[in-house]
């Protein structure tokens, strides 16, 4: 009977010894998932159609802030404000002024800083096509954002409006603001993540954003702002293109139209 019991502990010990190595892998493994994510740091929370809030390391920086402070109750107080264009679905002076910004730099074009109140003005660094400023160890440059079509330029006319290049460590993050696939957005390297609007008759094509990310070769890109009047652009379609042209290139879909079916 005692060799008997003896050898049931023994088995006893033996699977309790499994369990725990199958346990403390899992452990680990949890753990690499968790660096691997947060490696870069970087988060990014969509608002609604072309409003984002970013997250880079300790700095809160929100992208064409509309649609009334309540749309931000959630999230943390800006660190930094970055306004692409005067209209209405990137800038909107009473959101701004309902935000909490008392710790807060706004960056803008010439163009959006002629609409601020006094107020915002205060707070306000311009920051033209193809200038660069830094904030908080991220560099940002305006890259310029303009239509090609002729029938669209009265839409966005060649530097009134900029789309932003932030940079921080070897990190590249660019955002489009509304523009066509211009020159400039096909010379960009070495890009991170890239925000790529696409609706009509606004801005461009699916096809049209598809070939400029081809061109540039993003390592993940994000369609946002592709919400037309009255379309609503093909994003699968867009995911196809450039993936049936560069498989490397991973196209992330996020929820920029959480109100809507689409």
């Amino acid at each position: 009977m005692k060799k008997l019991m003896g050898i049931a502990v023994f088995c006893l010990f033996i699977v309790s010894c499994k369990d725990g190595k199958k346990k403390e892998t899992a452990t680990n493994n949890a753990t690499k998932e968790i660096t691997k994510e947060n490696d870069s740091n970087f988060q990014i929370t969509p608002i609604e159609h072309a409003t984002a809030v970013f997250k880079w390391g300790n700095t809160t920086i929100y992208i064409d802030p509309v649609g009334g402070a309540d749309m931000f109750k959630k999230q943390d107080e800006p660190d930094l404000i970055l306004v692409t264009d005067i209209h209405g679905d990137h800038l909107n002076v009473e959101t701004l002024e309902a935000i909490n910004t008392k710790k807060t730099t706004i960056i803008a074009p010439q163009a959006v800083a002629d609409k601020l109140s006094d107020n915002l003005k205060t707070k306000l660094t311009i920051l033209n096509n193809d200038a660069s400023v830094d904030f908080a160890n991220i560099k940002i440059t305006a890259i310029p954002m303009y239509n090609l079509r002729e029938e669209a330029i009265k839409f966005h006319s060649k530097g009134r409006g900029n789309g932003y290049l932030l940079e921080k460590g070897e990190e590249r993050v660019y955002f489009s603001g509304d523009t066509e696939d211009i020159p400039e957005m096909r010379a960009l390297q070495n890009i991170d993540k890239a925000f790529i609007c696409m609706n009509l008759p606004y801005t461009m094509t699916v096809k049209s954003a598809a070939s400029a990310v081809l061109e540039f070769k993003p390592k993940q890109v994000y369609p946002y702002h592709y919400r037309g009047k009255p379309d609503v652009s093909d994003i699968a379609k867009f995911k196809q293109l450039v993936n049936d042209g560069n498989k490397d290139i991973e196209v992330i879909q996020l929820d920029w139209y959480p109100n809507a079916s689409y």
